[in-house]
């Protein structure tokens, strides 16, 4: 919890426009061509959102976040009363995994007449054991770690366990080996977001090598982040977004004044999942495939769970997708309101790594279309 929607979301993903060097590029994939596009920084103290009261960051959970998201929609509409009765999606990824259902729930529940059609999560947290307990297993499939590491890693001490205790701030000894050697083995130069992609490296030098080995092939900009960063710190540019630093010396990706309440990690989100689907909302879990850090294996579990538990049986049965005549991913549906894909080749940040693939399950999803198959 606690980064930036714009800066992620938008500038390194699927906005309009991604940042390089002094200037911006048009991002051909972009989901503004296909809806209209609002990137929300929640909690006040992420991105340029500021609190008045500084007590405020000290203490936020998924309670106050749901609260205050809410009262932004309300205010929002207020303003632009003309889109109240359009078609209304929420979408997020990782962390969203407990904002999005959450402010969807309590939209519901506050009776707020919004045309609230359906949400769509990306490698969403949604139980804490069994999204965080599939990472040890995706590693070792991967080659990112031993046989003996994966042992000690599922047997010993397990992810769950060492989340867990980093929340506390109390490592025990044993876990703090097993987490050391399995980030040696992974190594420094392996994005644990995408198993696949080049790390960001920071000497020009460096980056201009790697660069000239990317030529033949659709370059992914692995520094899209720095390059936002550096561009969304700009005086001319925070003038132009009528943006201001309050409290703050610089923008940066994820706040470092908030203090969220990490035990909310623990608070399961796949039920209000169910309870969505059951009340005629459709939901979209996706997973970039090459993610590590809330992995495939985990979100598919939980969904296909959650399919018998709310008694939905599956209307597409587990297939590829495909776009421009490759195999895009791999998709499940239940009951034509609960589905599960894959994005092939894609990252934690799917539409950073694979847009083109991304752009087309976004499309399906607002239109209620089945992802377009062999």
């Amino acid at each position: 919890p606690g980064c930036s929607s714009i800066g992620a979301g938008a500038f390194c993903e699927h906005g309009p426009f991604k940042p390089s060097g002094d200037t911006l590029l048009r991002n051909e994939y972009s989901w503004n061509k296909e809806a209209n596009m609002l990137y929300l920084e929640s909690p006040a103290g992420v991105g340029f959102s500021y609190s008045a009261n500084k007590s405020f960051y000290g203490s936020v959970n998924d309670a106050i976040a749901a609260r205050d998201n809410l009262a932004f929609l309300e205010g929002w509409y207020e303003k632009f009363p003309e889109y109240k009765n359009r078609e209304f999606f929420i979408t997020g990824e990782s962390y969203a995994g407990h904002y999005v259902p959450q402010l969807a729930q309590l939209i519901i529940q506050s009776n707020m007449k919004l045309n609230l059609k359906g949400i769509a999560i990306g490698n969403p947290l949604l139980e804490f054991n069994t999204d965080f307990n599939s990472r040890a297993e995706f590693l070792w499939s991967h080659g990112l770690i031993s046989d003996s590491t994966y042992d000690i890693f599922t047997r010993v001490c397990n992810y769950s366990q060492i989340r867990r205790q980093y929340a506390s701030g109390s490592l025990t000894a044993v876990c703090s080996q097993v987490i050391s050697q399995v980030s040696r083995e992974i190594s420094r130069f392996v994005d644990t977001y995408d198993v696949t992609l080049d790390v960001c490296l920071p000497s020009v030098l460096l980056q201009s090598k790697m660069l000239s080995q990317l030529q033949d092939k659709e370059e992914i900009d692995v520094c899209v982040e720095d390059e936002t960063t550096k561009y969304l710190n700009r005086k001319d540019v925070q003038k132009a977004l009528h943006a201001q630093l309050i409290g703050v010396t610089s923008w940066t990706v994820c706040s470092e004044v908030l203090k969220y309440d990490m035990q909310n990690l623990e608070i399961p989100t796949i039920h209000v999942l169910g309870k969505l689907a059951k009340s005629g909302i459709r939901v979209l879990v996706y997973s970039g495939d090459q993610d590590s850090v809330l992995p495939l294996t985990g979100t598919r579990t939980l969904v296909n769970g959650l399919a018998k538990e709310i008694g939905l049986n599956t209307t597409v049965p587990y297939r590829t997708w495909v776009e421009g005549r490759q195999a895009a991913g791999w998709t499940q549906v239940y009951g034509d309101i609960l589905s599960f894909a894959t994005i092939r080749g894609a990252s934690h940040e799917a539409p950073l790594s694979q847009p083109r693939r991304s752009l087309a399950l976004f499309n399906a999803f607002l239109g209620g279309k089945p992802l377009p198959g062999a």
